[in-house]
């Protein structure tokens, strides 16, 4: 799929008007020259609908989605800046993050609705068979979809904007929060329609009837954990078990190998960001932002030697776990597939060359993210470059996620289960790992099982969400129980232990450790939002969307 977004990105250049109005009313340019022309056929279709996957998405997954998908809920340790506020829950309304990730997803929600409004009537003046129509618009659907998702996980009551052009010829800009259960009832919309439209089977990299299919799991998971609905709970089964059984796809037998570029849109994967190595905004901007030093990516962008994953996660992961390699590198990993022409990549807690000059210091929790870290231009072909750019996608929704969902799905509100099914989805994951079985489940085995999974992936938070619809006072006595700010510290005195070996260092705790509290929950609306529209202020209240 990668092959045809070059292109797309002239035509996202072309149709894009990235500062008009209020970010979630942000339109694309209806210039009949360029939007009138286009659409003439299913190639047109598809080529537009491509620009879904990618720079839309850009400053979502740039920084939000790990700053408050990983160390806002205790996986991520950083503590730097505007970043670092996200780890200790000390950012505000006016978080430059946390603006961007807003105007993000509502960039996404505008492109979508661009296609899903003006789709249906240039293709149908060219003659396009309407199946073709609905296919692009379902694809646009979904993409929406997932956006309003993430939305409302985060921030809760949101506007829904379905035509953001409509609203701007009517003035009608200053728009009411929507209520959640009304942002729930628009998310499964869009997804069945989805689901009735799209192909069983796809180009590589295009979402198709299954990824609905299991989005809608997700979504009713998600809404039975906050209402205790065991029909929710049921319609998420179904729907997992029908991807699991049905789809024809399959887990990777290798979990390292899901985060190698040439294992783009692999069996496993259901919904990925598309990037390619090029254009800053056009590529995967996480190497980057995570890679320990230039020795890995082979230029100056390597800015994540002092980030590493929490005292509080490595303590998750069991010993003899097969991904934890993948996930972050410490004491005794080797990566063949970096540094390729030295042999290998050997991680030292502290790196030094034949001068004894330090190359690469010791990590806060004496580790460093890998995952999405894949290497310079020589070791993966030219798929590495300057501009914060890799050609590495990014994983939305892959079939472990459908696994795991069956099994909390099937625990429903009860406190634990041993029915086979849930118990074997479960245990499939954990065979992966080289993990032994369990033979019964509850919901903090599928929570820890969930962290470690999708460590690193921008998933955490909505896992925590869900634990908080389901127990609110145990979610956050959960946040506030982690050891999230412990780091490392050199033993001091005379002839201390080897620098390279984990005696050498001293757990330290923080001084002030991270407080959390309920209203922490759910994230402000960026400032600049509400100056903007007086009714996104908290306390404003959210109505029901009327829907046609």
């Amino acid at each position: 799929m990668n092959k045809i977004f070059n292109y797309i990105l002239l035509l996202v250049l072309l149709l894009a008007n990235s500062a008009c109005y209020e970010d979630f009313l942000e339109i694309v340019s209806q210039d009949n020259l360029v939007t009138d022309s286009f659409f003439r056929n299913d190639a047109e279709i598809r080529a537009g609908t491509a620009a879904l996957y990618g720079m839309p998405w850009f400053d979502y997954n740039d920084k939000f989605s790990w700053v408050a998908g990983d160390a806002m809920p205790g996986n991520l340790y950083h503590t730097w800046d505007q970043e670092g506020q996200f780890f200790f829950f000390s950012f505000n309304e006016g978080n430059a993050h946390l603006t961007r990730g807003w105007q993000s997803l509502f960039r996404v929600v505008s492109y979508s609705n661009s296609i899903i409004n003006d789709l249906p009537r240039i293709a149908g003046g060219y003659g396009v068979p309407q199946a073709q129509i609905n296919r692009g618009v379902a694809e646009a659907r979904f993409v929406r979809a997932f956006a309003y998702f993430i939305l409302a996980e985060y921030w809760g009551e949101v506007p829904i904007v379905e035509n953001s052009t409509q609203l701007v010829s009517n003035n009608e800009l200053i728009l009411p929060k929507n209520t959640k259960s009304s942002v729930y009832e628009f998310i499964r919309r869009d997804l069945v329609f989805a689901e009735e439209h799209l192909l069983a089977s796809e180009a590589p990299g295009r979402v198709t009837r299954w990824s609905a299919k299991a989005m809608l799991a997700k979504l009713h998971l998600t809404m039975g954990q906050a209402s205790g609905s065991a029909e929710h709970f049921s319609k998420a089964m179904q729907y997992a078990e029908d991807v699991i059984e049905n789809s024809g796809l399959t887990l990777m037998s290798n979990y390292s190998n899901l985060f190698k570029i040439e294992n783009n849109n692999n069996p496993e994967s259901l919904f990925a960001l598309q990037w390619v190595e090029g254009a800053y905004g056009s590529g995967n901007s996480v190497q980057a932002n995570m890679a320990r030093s230039s020795m890995i990516t082979g230029n100056s962008e390597s800015w994540g030697g002092f980030k590493s994953l929490t005292y509080d996660f490595v303590k998750e992961v069991e010993e003899g776990d097969l991904r934890q390699p993948a996930i972050y590198m410490t004491l005794g990993n080797h990566y063949p597939e970096i540094r390729r022409g030295a042999g290998g990549y050997n991680y030292l807690l502290v790196n030094r060359d034949a001068n004894n000059n330090i190359l690469e210091n010791a990590a806060p929790v004496l580790n460093n993210v890998k995952k999405y870290v894949v290497g310079s231009s020589a070791d993966t072909g030219g798929k590495v470059t300057t501009n914060q750019a890799t050609a590495m996608n990014t994983y939305m929704l892959r079939l472990a996620d459908v696994y795991l969902t069956y099994a909390e799905a099937a625990l429903g509100s009860s406190n634990s289960t041993n029915a086979g099914k849930a118990l074997g989805y479960f245990n499939t994951i954990r065979q992966r790992a080289g993990l032994s079985p369990l033979s019964n489940l509850t919901f903090m085995d599928i929570l820890r099982e969930r962290r470690v999974e999708f460590g690193m992936e921008g998933q955490y938070w909505m896992d925590i969400k869900r634990y908080y619809y389901r127990d609110p006072s145990g979610a956050v006595s959960y946040l506030n129980s982690q050891q999230r700010a412990h780091f490392y510290q050199r033993v001091q005195g005379t002839n201390p232990p080897d620098e390279n070996s984990f005696e050498g260092y001293v757990l330290m705790p923080p001084t002030s450790p991270v407080t959390v509290f309920a209203s922490n929950m759910i994230l402000p609306v960026p400032a600049a939002e509400v100056s903007y529209n007086p009714l996104l202020a908290p306390g404003q209240p959210a109505v029901e969307y009327e829907f046609n």
